[in-house]
């Protein structure tokens, strides 16, 4: 999508105007906010590290955001050479690394590439 970057930042820059942080109730629902959900993908397709530099810069590291590990070829994507595959383990420790670069705790990892061999780099 033509200009895809520029208006994902514009329209976070105005969910988080008009909603302000995620805050959660005494159970720990989220009840109002924003959180950004963000989908790792093979070969940093995503351009994780600089999606998450931006938000830790804009909307400060305390936006939560959900790091998601899930991606999943399908239809025309298991045809591409880059998007044929699951995401590896390295590739997704790379995205967790970057939260860690910019001191961005709030929010959430998943733990489904947890499970596959760490040495493993396909």
């Amino acid at each position: 999508m033509p200009h895809y970057v520029e208006s994902n930042q514009i329209t976070l820059r105005e969910m988080y105007r008009q909603v302000g942080p995620l805050q959660l109730d005494e159970e720990g629902i989220a009840r109002r906010g924003l959180l950004i959900r963000h989908l790792v993908m093979p070969e940093d397709i995503s351009g994780t590290r600089e999606v998450l530099r931006w938000i830790a810069e804009e909307l400060g590291p305390d936006t939560p955001v959900s790091l998601m590990d899930q991606y999943f070829p399908a239809w025309k994507a298991v045809n591409d050479p880059i998007l044929n595959r699951r995401l590896t383990w390295a590739e997704y420790r790379t995205a967790l690394d970057a939260l860690d670069e910019f001191n961005m705790t709030a929010g959430f990892v998943q733990e489904d590439l947890m499970e596959l061999d760490m040495t493993s780099t396909v």
